[in-house]
């Protein structure tokens, strides 16, 4: 359905123009303008320092005196004293921030902000006093911190006062001295102006109309379909160059939202292979749960204790306090505790061993890789072989250059004496993980992850032959965070 134009009454360029010549004398309008505002500046700035000053005048010029004798009295235990000076310091840190929220001169500032940060240490000192029992060095903190903080403390505040008074009387100065010279600077580019303005109608015409056409243009082009981001039309008119720039920004965010949009369905399904992965295989729990009763039954009760250690391991590292991403240390647990109690179930078939480099273990990887590997490798392999099978899961840093570690990457492998796979089938288990297609066990999820988490260059790949075994290799980079 057509979009509806909206009726408006048309404006000529020719009343523009008119209406443009009444207003030859606005240029010296907005000189006066600058000038009012610039004498708005300086008083706002006179008034501001002013006001600094006035505000650090009210600086106890007793605070060294007031504090040292304080700290004495407590230090010393005279029933004088009243407790620690904290209010006073903490007025002083009040007021010093105060001021240097309203200081602008370099000078002034880094004095007031030298007393905000004396005041802190001098309350840290103060405190330190209050933790320590000992009478002696009670004294050497009073002498070496206290006395010390509060001369600098005054010292710091008698030369913010300095700069600023100082301040306040170049300023006063300034602002007479370029008052005079606005004024006379006013006067000329008046006369100046009045003569350029008649000049700068004439051309007013051309310099809007082209600036149009080439916006119409544009449009057009936007219409047609071209969203590629080009250099905005240059124009002399504010109303012109906003147009353009708008335009143009306007294309840049749609294909910011189109790059939007494909990131969240690349998130949604990051969310998915999440969720898949916090599932656990209810069989298994089950079979294991029914082998730690066999072995009660059986009056195997050392052999039940260590499978349900294992089983809690195994589903400690699982949840993992709801973390994605663990340290391979913890996958390594996760996959000893799962082959654990899978040797118990299958002690006549199964041998295992896993060797992965310790140094290893504190860097990162998408948790539940190398179970579904091992889980595969048991019952894919083994248990289709006749008679004793097993199953090595190893790490190593397999390094390019040795002297950057991050050119490095981490080889995980799981390996097995199965059953192993023909050519065929091997064909369609990478074809599958190729095209991201399901195939009917872990491997998939594994490598989907590993794409999804890293890049695509690091990735799963599977090695096999019938009657001799598989070894599936991983290969991510090293990351420790």
């Amino acid at each position: 359905m057509g979009r509806k134009q909206k009726a408006s009454k048309p404006v000529t360029l020719g009343r523009q123009m008119r209406t443009l010549l009444f207003a030859f004398f606005s240029p010296v309008l907005i000189l006066f303008c600058a000038l009012f505002a610039a004498m708005i500046s300086y008083v706002s700035q006179y008034t501001s320092i002013l006001h600094n000053v006035t505000t650090a005048s009210e600086f106890n010029q007793d605070f060294k005196e007031t504090i040292d004798l304080k700290m004495y009295y407590y230090v010393v235990g005279s029933h004088y004293s009243d407790g620690l000076p904290i209010e006073e310091v903490e007025a002083a840190q009040e007021l010093a921030s105060g001021l240097l929220e309203t200081t602008t001169q370099y000078e002034s500032w880094k004095a007031i902000n030298g007393v905000l940060q004396l005041c802190e240490n001098l309350e840290e000192k103060i405190y330190l006093i209050e933790a320590t029992d000992n009478y002696d060095d009670r004294q050497i903190q009073l002498e070496n911190n206290i006395y010390v903080l509060t001369e600098l403390i005054q010292e710091y505040m008698y030369n913010y006062l300095y700069h600023e008074a100082s301040l306040l009387d170049t300023l006063k100065t300034e602002m007479m001295r370029n008052l005079w010279l606005e004024l006379g600077l006013i006067a000329v580019v008046a006369l100046v102006l009045m003569l350029l303005s008649l000049r700068r109608f004439l051309h007013f015409a051309n310099s809007i109309t082209k600036p149009i056409s080439d916006l119409c243009a544009r449009v057009k082009s936007i219409g047609g379909g071209d969203l590629t981001v080009q250099e905005p039309i240059q124009a002399q008119e504010y109303e012109i160059q906003t147009l353009s720039d708008g335009f143009e920004d306007m294309v840049g965010r749609l294909n910011q939202l189109m790059e939007q949009n494909r990131m969240e369905q690349t998130r949604l399904r990051s969310a998915e292979l999440a969720l898949l992965q916090a599932q656990i295989n209810p069989h298994f729990l089950y079979n294991t749960l029914d082998a730690i009763v066999w072995l009660i039954e059986m009056e195997k009760n050392e052999q039940a204790v260590e499978m349900v250690t294992s089983l809690s391991s195994f589903f400690r590292s699982s949840l993992s306090n709801g973390q994605d991403i663990i340290s391979l240390r913890e996958e390594e647990q996760h996959v000893r505790s799962y082959l654990e109690i899978q040797q118990v179930r299958y002690k006549d078939i199964l041998a295992y061993e896993v060797a992965i480099a310790p140094e290893l273990g504190d860097y990162h990887i998408p948790k539940l890789t190398l179970q579904p590997l091992v889980e595969n490798a048991l019952y894919h392999g083994i248990k289709l072989k006749r008679g004793l099978g097993h199953i090595r899961v190893s790490g190593y840093l397999e390094k390019t250059d040795d002297t950057d570690v991050s050119a490095a990457m981490i080889v995980l492998k799981v390996e097995d004496d199965g059953a192993g796979m023909d050519t065929e089938r091997l064909e369609q288990v990478r074809a599958a993980l190729k095209h991201e297609q399901s195939i009917g066990f872990g491997i998939a999820t594994v490598h989907e992850r590993i794409q999804l988490m890293f890049w695509a260059e690091y990735c799963l790949s599977i090695e096999s032959q019938q009657g001799v075994g598989t070894c599936v290799t991983v290969r991510i980079p090293p990351k420790t965070e």
